[in-house]
């Protein structure tokens, strides 16, 4: 496979000092832990919300590296309603950014969360307060659960929505997928990369992301500091995205199998995703799965576009070359997506639908989808608004990511790239949005200083 263009300067990664005590978990390191429940809180009354933020604090995991596997993790973010409804000051209210600021919700045309997927078809609203607890299994993640919810008697918070989510089987997703493969190693977290895990560095190789394009107050993929929210929330807090997104496994199952794609149902399904089930990316092994691949860390992600430039390996619409487009023509061998990267965290709900099932059985079931940033705009709307919900970054026009992005009508297809060429069309609805938000994840000086602002008169 010939090697990526060597005539892209070379960039070292951005390494910083990372302050990993004072960061919260699982931004820089994911969780292992299957087991997971994502609570959302109304705060309604500010006095004892305080009072349970001081003794939840002691709970809220950091970045730092264990020295024994814990039993459960907890972190917080706000909304930018939550942070309102604690009493912020209205110049530091408006040192957030804008997207923040406006929500999910309001952006949601952009983002192309429309028809099912619109907000007035979502399943809550109007929440202050995420509270995301990881556990190693069910009884300790119930454990957990049992002590946060207590706070509902305390009148302090409310309960609007708990959603729990495990681990599949296999790590895959309900599509059948091994899932989570792809993340940045970001500069200075202490976390040994993978060939392919941070950007193509212009000379064949890779480096590490810029530790500022994930937690503010470091030094991003432009060589500066951006501006961030006013202190003590300018450094090592993060901006969250939260979604939930519902699979219709059935839909998917129906449609490979029925599409008459030469190559059959399984290759099919590969040529949508980007990766065969297993995990093998179709830049590497387009005809089949390679399991020598699949299996070793080095090369599962090893990976890019610049020498399929006509997609006839990966296609130019499949989703991971949308979600990522790395090298690929058009991208200056990866400098264009070296702004719009995330880290990707999250996990599967509900149970998974039998093998060889073809009809819905009426349970819920999906993703889901939690990312990490320094900037919304630049990153996740980018990639969501731009290379998911429009085509014309790959020289689609209109098509959409046919896996994830929102069918519009008869007009939406995908094609397969080849000799003759193969066409997807038109677009079914395979995941639809059940609700979500933007948030701020605050540092733990952040944390702190929200849970004293009653006591120091905000």
């Amino acid at each position: 496979m010939p090697r990526r263009p060597t005539n892209v300067p070379r960039r070292a990664g951005q390494a910083a000092r990372i302050d990993l005590a004072d960061i919260q978990g699982n931004v820089l390191r994911g969780y292992t832990m299957p087991a997971a429940a994502y609570l959302w809180l109304r705060i309604v009354d500010v006095e004892r919300a305080c009072a349970l933020m001081t003794r939840m604090l002691p709970q809220v995991m950091t970045a730092q590296p264990w020295t024994s596997r814990p039993e459960a993790a907890m972190n917080v973010a706000f909304t930018f309603a939550g942070l309102s409804a604690l009493g912020l000051s209205d110049p530091v209210l408006a040192s957030f950014p804008e997207a923040f600021r406006e929500g999910m919700a309001a952006r949601a045309e952009r983002l192309g969360d429309r028809g099912p997927s619109a907000p007035s078809q979502w399943e809550f609203s109007d929440a202050h307060v995420l509270v995301t607890v990881h556990a190693v299994d069910a009884d300790r993640l119930r454990a957990a659960l049992a002590s946060i919810l207590a706070a509902d008697v305390e009148n302090g918070v409310e309960l609007v929505h708990l959603q729990r989510a495990e681990s599949l089987l296999g790590g895959t997703d309900h599509f059948g997928f091994f899932d989570g493969i792809a993340q940045p190693a970001v500069a200075g977290a202490g976390v040994e990369p993978r060939p392919g895990d941070g950007q193509p560095d212009g000379a064949g190789g890779w480096r590490e992301l810029a530790t500022g394009e994930i937690v503010l107050g470091y030094v991003d993929e432009d060589g500066r500091v951006p501006a961030a929210p006013a202190p003590p929330f300018d450094r090592n807090g993060t901006f969250v995205v939260y979604r939930k997104l519902a699979m219709d496994t059935a839909a998917f199952r129906r449609y490979v199998a029925g599409a008459g794609y030469p190559g059959g149902p399984l290759q099919l399904a590969a040529k949508i995703v980007g990766r065969w089930p297993d995990g093998t990316p179709l830049a590497v092994s387009p005809d089949h799965p390679d399991a020598a691949v699949a299996s070793d860390q080095r090369r599962i992600n090893d990976f890019g576009y610049a020498d399929d430039p006509l997609g006839e390996r990966c296609p130019l619409g499949a989703h991971i070359r949308r979600a990522n487009p790395r090298d690929a023509e058009g991208f200056f061998g990866g400098r264009l997506t070296n702004r719009h990267r995330i880290v990707r965290r999250g996990r599967p709900y509900g149970p998974p639908l039998p093998p060889g099932v073809l009809e819905d059985d009426g349970v819920e079931r999906g993703l889901i989808f939690v990312c990490f940033q320094a900037d919304l705009w630049r990153q996740f709307e980018t990639i969501q608004a731009l290379w998911i919900d429009d085509g014309d970054p790959f020289g689609l026009g209109r098509d959409k990511d046919f896996l994830v992005g929102e069918p519009h009508g008869t007009q939406g297809k995908m094609t397969i790239q080849g000799r003759p060429p193969f066409f997807l069309k038109p677009q079914p609805r395979f995941v639809t949005l059940r609700g979500g938000d933007y948030l701020f994840q605050p540092s733990m000086t952040g944390l702190r200083h929200l849970a004293e602002l009653r006591r120091r008169g905000r």
